[in-house]
């Protein structure tokens, strides 16, 4: 790989790569999927970009190198723009409908129904999956639960289409060449969804913007969006359980107003804040605190980048990133093992009794995550896949196979 160029020329990609789509679910805002989507632009700049929809905000759209994405007709449907989502059991039919039979390589990023596009057998598919769909999966009755549709006329029509949802993921895995994971944790959903395989590269985190801090003060941070599976609710009631220790929440969200419901004194709300007012925090935290069960966690790799040790849940693929150890070498952070208040309280504790943590193992830690060596790792696939679709494959087993027919 010490021959890779991380930001060929259009000239130079098309050479070795042909023409290239790049698949995208939706674009509607900049978050962890879009980065990715950042960073393979910068790998296949000449690519052709493809979504069910994009309003993606016209002030960032440098980030998709100036590209307007090819879109679907869910585009054009009655208020799209701020409820696409809700078209959801039209996004396999939409996504079927780009004809991408003119591509060398389709790359799709896909955390819905992007992989599903369809592609021939001269054509090599590379899909970066940021989670099969969580809701029609292993998180199907946590979503309900979390929706209110655990009953009733409504639940049934929503599980009976989340089961031909199943059916349909399933059934297109079979057009995908080289699956890519953003976790182990992802690549073992991957593995129970689709049967096959993928290789786990990390997403890119944009380390640098964050500098290293020594000088910690006598708070512990939650920075997270407010919905009800990153459990901020329940974060704010540990530390109501704990007046002695000082809370300090940023982000907004639907949950916003229960957790403002269980604060006390030490728990202060500061809804949503600047992106520069974000890190400062950071910085200054004792601790970020984590309490989702996450595909992989880019915050708690940024708190990290900062030098900030983090206490989370161990589950998901935040044990990827943080390294619970004895050895003050390697360790970034401890873990507690149940979604309880019970839970939090103990790992709080045992974190306030615990040897100091070093700023610069953390930081040395989350500079793994780094956006080069997503390029490179990332790239690495895409030229193994399209390299093992030039190898003809041996017609032996075949021949065997029709003759003992």
């Amino acid at each position: 790989m010490a021959n890779v160029t991380l930001a060929p020329t259009p000239a130079n990609d098309i050479r070795r790569f042909g023409r290239v789509a790049l698949v995208h679910d939706w674009l509607a805002a900049y978050a962890g999927s879009e980065k990715v989507v950042e960073q393979i632009l910068q790998l296949f700049p000449h690519a052709d970009l493809y979504s069910v929809v994009d309003f993606f905000p016209e002030a960032q759209r440098d980030v998709l190198g100036g590209k307007r994405a090819h879109t679907s007709f869910i585009q054009h449907l009655p208020r799209a723009r701020k409820s696409f989502r809700h078209y959801l059991p039209l996004m396999p039919l939409a996504i079927e409908q780009f004809d991408l039979s003119g591509y060398d390589l389709v790359i799709s990023s896909n955390h819905a129904v992007a992989k599903g596009v369809l592609t021939g057998p001269h054509q090599v598919h590379v899909s970066y999956v940021h989670s099969p769909i969580r809701y029609a999966w292993d998180l199907q009755h946590q979503y309900l639960a979390e929706a209110g549709m655990q009953r009733g006329m409504k639940s049934w029509i929503v599980r009976l289409l989340l089961h031909y949802m199943r059916i349909w993921d399933h059934r297109t895995a079979h057009g995908v060449d080289a699956f890519v994971a953003n976790s182990a944790f992802v690549g073992r959903r991957i593995r129970k969804a689709y049967g096959s395989d993928a290789t786990v590269v990390y997403p890119p985190v944009d380390v640098e913007r964050f500098e290293l801090s020594t000088e910690r003060e006598d708070f512990y941070l939650i920075a997270s969006r407010m919905v009800p599976y990153k459990r901020i609710p329940l974060l704010v009631e540990a530390f109501a359980a704990m007046p002695s220790r000082r809370l300090v929440v940023i982000g907004d969200g639907t949950d916003f107003a229960r957790a403002k419901a269980c604060a006390t004194p030490n728990v202060t709300l500061l809804g949503y804040q600047p992106d520069a007012a974000l890190v400062d925090y950071m910085q200054r935290a004792r601790a970020f605190v984590f309490a989702a069960e996450e595909d992989f966690g880019i915050s708690v790799v940024e708190a990290q980048a900062c030098g900030t040790p983090v206490i989370a849940l161990g589950r998901g693929g935040v044990r990827e990133i943080v390294v619970e150890s004895q050895d003050p070498e390697r360790a970034t952070g401890l873990f507690f093992g149940e979604q309880t208040v019970a839970s939090i309280v103990d790992a709080v504790e045992r974190f306030e009794q615990s040897p100091p943590f070093r700023a610069d193992v953390c930081r040395r830690n989350a500079l793994r995550f780094t956006k080069e060596r997503f390029k490179r790792e990332f790239l690495g696939v895409v030229e193994r896949a399209v390299e093992a679709s030039r190898v003809p494959a041996d017609p032996a087993p075949e021949i065997r196979r029709w003759r003992s027919a």
